[in-house]
């Protein structure tokens, strides 16, 4: 086994199973430039979200407590996989004021932070390793080129990798005693279990809200709706009576920052994101280097903004990505569900096959058309004795949400 080590990267080769149909070799990597072409060259080409240009706006607007790595695979010295790492701080307080607080939403991730923050008070401080993206939901952590690398053997790698991120980061004192792998897809579940052999606990937590667009128009996706679901749409229409709904540019944004991250704070603390504090200037960055592939649009009443939504074309798929309102005035102006349903619109104009609601408000985003779809996420504690522990607290921390699935479309009544 030989180690090298320079400022922005450090490189391992280690001797895999030989169970592994080809050797593989990693290096773990500071930031996406080092990372650079190597990270290119292996990174989807259907994935924006795991592509060097979204990672640099990622990285240079960070949220609060946040750092990152990257993990890029090699065979044969040819650049086969990458992986996202993400590392988020909490700091020992005997003061802090919310842990004992119950939560006004069940968010899973909010839930986990409020917990290991809990856990490390009294301490110095501690962080968890993220294989995954906590501003997103899906298949965002990491990605292997099937063609070449089995997927078996893509787990086995991957786990030793975040095992060395581990070593290599706690030699620099950073302590990371929890390791989370987000949100993997049933159809991927099986490589995902090669993890839970490992010491990880398999667990899944709220659903990705995902709504097909197999319509052409607006006019064809409300008329496959039944009379009930159709009509509460045109009603909700009709409430935005007196509010001006534009697009924002770059210059838009930046006047309004200080709004639009009021607002948008508003909405997230009451949702239980406690987990990811959104940097003040990510939504702007985005804009400004990611141009066409984001968009944010504003609603105004008498001037004043009162909701925001931002959007990001992701090839096929459209993202909502963060949004923000005016809470008092989400009954009377019905914000929050014209939101979803201008969403649904620049989906279908813009040709997208699906639209990603992620996680949350599971209730109102099956009433226009989205559907559940299962992710499994895997936790493991470094303590092997604490680790016996990690399937009753996430049973613990697991949501309790009652909702009803809605089906607002004729083909299931």
């Amino acid at each position: 086994m030989s180690t090298t080590v320079s400022p922005s990267t450090v490189s391992l080769e280690p001797t895999l199973s030989t169970q592994l149909s080809t050797a593989l070799r990693y290096t773990f990597f500071r930031s996406i430039e080092a990372a650079g072409q190597d990270w290119d060259h292996a990174a989807p080409a259907h994935d924006l979200f795991l592509q060097r240009q979204y990672l640099s706006i990622l990285e240079a607007n960070p949220p609060e407590g946040m750092r990152f790595g990257y993990l890029v695979f090699y065979q044969q010295d040819q650049p086969v996989g990458v992986a996202l790492c993400q590392i988020k701080y909490f700091k020992g307080d005997d003061n802090i004021a919310d842990l004992d607080v119950p939560r006004k939403d069940p968010c899973f991730f909010g839930g986990l932070a409020q917990w290991f923050k809990k856990w490390v008070a009294g301490k110095a401080a501690a962080d968890i390793l993220i294989c995954g993206n906590m501003l997103l939901t899906g298949e965002h952590g990491y990605y292997f080129n099937q063609e070449k690398v089995r997927e078996e053997d893509a787990i086995i790698v991957l786990e030793q990798a975040l095992d060395y991120v581990i070593e290599h980061m706690g030699k620099e004192g950073v302590k990371m005693p929890v390791i989370l792998v987000k949100d993997i897809a049933p159809l991927h579940r099986p490589q995902g279990q090669f993890l839970g052999k490992k010491g990880f606990t398999e667990f899944e937590i709220q659903p990705n809200m995902v709504l097909d667009l197999p319509y052409q128009n607006m006019e064809e996706y409300l008329n496959a709706m039944s009379t009930k679901y159709r009509t509460r749409a045109k009603r909700a229409f009709k409430k935005l009576d007196g509010i001006e709904k534009r697009q924002m540019t770059y210059a838009e944004i930046l006047h309004e920052l200080p709004n639009i991250y009021r607002l948008y704070k508003d909405i997230a603390n009451n949702a239980g994101f406690n987990m990811v504090d959104l940097n003040e200037h990510y939504l702007a960055a985005l804009k400004k280097d990611l141009q066409e592939h984001f968009q944010m649009f504003a609603y105004y009443l008498d001037g004043k903004l009162v909701a925001f939504y931002t959007m990001i074309w992701n090839h096929d798929e459209l993202e909502a990505h963060f949004l923000g309102y005016e809470k008092s005035l989400n009954h009377d102006y019905q914000l929050y569900l014209n939101i979803l349903y201008d969403i649904i619109r620049m989906g279908i104009e813009g040709g997208s096959k699906q639209i990603v609601f992620a996680r949350t408000a599971l209730e109102i985003k099956s009433s226009v058309g989205a559907v559940a779809h299962d992710l499994y996420c895997y936790l493991r504690h470094q303590n092997t004795v604490a680790n016996r522990f990690v399937p009753t607290i996430l049973d613990y921390l697991k949501p309790v949400e009652e909702w009803q699935p809605r089906h607002p479309f004729k083909d299931h009544e």
